[in-house]
């Protein structure tokens, strides 16, 4: 992918985080995808197990808006660099948030994410 797709393609996968929207949100996914958390340290491997996860992630964390801050294309994917607010009101949690992502055409097919909580 070129830059500019690279930064659309992870824009609207933000977008399905934030919208929390699981059917999407896997679509990103290759079938054999593994997926890496600081909850999920040992990895998740394939979409079903991500998407089990997901369920379980998304029911026990309020609303959450993820914005794109920089992109960085690698050869077999790229690095993204994001910011979330957890909750709907002024003193909301920051976090600040890297994935690294490997892709296989325009599947991911390694997703590691690396967080850290922003003061207030």
């Amino acid at each position: 992918m070129t830059p500019a797709e690279i930064a659309t393609f992870n824009a609207a996968w933000l977008q399905a985080w934030t919208d929390k929207d699981i059917p999407r949100l896997i679509g990103f996914y290759a079938e054999d995808c593994i997926y890496k958390d600081a909850q999920t340290a040992a990895g998740l491997e394939g979409r079903a197990a991500l998407a089990s996860y997901l369920e379980g992630l998304f029911s026990a964390t309020p609303p959450m808006t993820y914005t794109p801050d920089e992109v960085w294309p690698t050869p077999n994917g790229f690095c993204g660099r994001w910011y979330c607010k957890m909750g709907a009101d002024a003193a909301a949690a920051q976090l600040r948030g890297f994935d690294l992502v490997i892709l296989r055409g325009r599947e991911i097919v390694l997703n590691e994410v690396y967080i850290h909580q922003l003061p207030a």
